[in-house]
């Protein structure tokens, strides 16, 4: 059994609507209150597991939450981030400290963001803690026409995660 397929059943990943494989393995008990953006009853945290294969990507998508990845296992991998101001920025995560890589990052709320991985023949095994709590009723997918339309200056690595 390849060590992919050994991750998925072990650790009981689901697919996940950007690509890749997930599953929620916490959810705070305890409640915002309602200030701010965010509604009442939303969870102070949240944290997955996240499995892409080689040639998997995590497309464009942006949430009202800070994220930070952390890298566990497998193939180094590149973070694409578009920032609110249409600065375009690269983070390295993996193992390889000498070469500019960090195990963790921070994707600041309201980025559009994907994720590729190095190695087209690797995977990368890595867990996202989001705070306050992720909730799908904040999850963007990136529209290929309008990201283009908004950042045309970064046309082609939006054509790559969308």
């Amino acid at each position: 059994m390849s060590r992919i397929k050994r991750l998925v059943d072990k650790l009981d990943l689901e697919p996940h609507p950007e690509g890749g494989y997930f599953k929620e393995m916490y959810r705070s008990d305890e409640k915002i209150e309602g200030e701010g953006e965010f509604p009442a009853g939303r969870s102070f945290g949240t944290s997955i597991y996240f499995l892409l294969e080689g040639t998997d990507r995590s497309k464009f998508h942006r949430i009202k939450s800070d994220e930070i990845w952390h890298f566990y296992e497998g193939s180094s991998a590149t973070i694409h981030i578009i920032h609110s101001d249409g600065f375009y920025e690269t983070l390295y995560l993996g193992s390889d400290l000498d070469s500019g890589y960090q195990f963790q990052h921070v994707v600041p709320a309201h980025s559009w963001f994907g994720v590729s991985v190095d190695q087209p023949d690797g995977y990368l095994l890595a867990g996202c803690t989001v705070a306050p709590g992720f909730d799908f009723g904040d999850f963007e997918m990136g529209d290929a026409y309008k990201l283009k339309q908004a950042f045309p200056e970064h046309e082609s690595i939006i054509e790559k995660l969308t």
